[in-house]
């Protein structure tokens, strides 16, 4: 893969794949397939002050959901069901990433014709990883207030800029 003769690894921005359908961030504003686990940030649909952060672990189908506070979610029933903060993830990934990308991620196999991810997942308990994946969202939002300059940033320093690999 290349965009004007260089190679996007050898490049400090990386390309932005377009989501397979529009999502509300309000209900959630941070998902992604990192650290072998379907992760994000759902909005509590009944205190602003409050967000859960949820996961579901690739292959053995661990769910995982707490609040910011790091207390766990009333709605998710000893880890066999889904709450709705869970589903609401599951949602958000479909949309952002389509079904068959999200299935591939979480090791899920769908009948064939089968949309509903949920329908192929075998769920367990798993611990929680909130800490991380609330860290992780909070170093995203962090970046919305780095003015807009196309000098390097110095945490991503490691990346060399495009014109000086040779």
């Amino acid at each position: 893969m290349t965009s004007g003769g260089v190679a996007y690894e050898r490049r400090s921005a990386a390309p932005v794949i377009a989501p397979v359908r529009p999502r509300k961030l309000a209900k959630v504003p941070f998902v992604e397939l990192a650290d072998g686990r379907l992760q994000g940030v759902v909005s509590s649909g009944s205190d602003v002050e409050r967000v859960y952060v949820s996961s579901i672990t690739a292959g053995d189908h661990g769910l995982s959901c707490n609040t910011n506070n790091n207390r766990p979610c009333g709605g998710l029933a000893g880890g066999a069901r889904a709450c709705n903060h869970l589903r609401a993830l599951a949602d958000a990934a479909v949309a952002q990433y389509g079904v068959d990308r999200v299935a591939r991620y979480l090791k899920v196999a769908l009948p064939d014709g089968d949309d509903d991810l949920w329908s192929g997942l075998h769920t367990t308990t798993a611990p929680s990883r909130a800490a991380e994946v609330f860290s992780g969202f909070l170093r995203h939002l962090a970046y919305l207030e780095v003015p807009a300059t196309a000098e390097p940033l110095p945490e991503l320093h490691w990346f060399p800029a495009a014109g000086v690999v040779r």
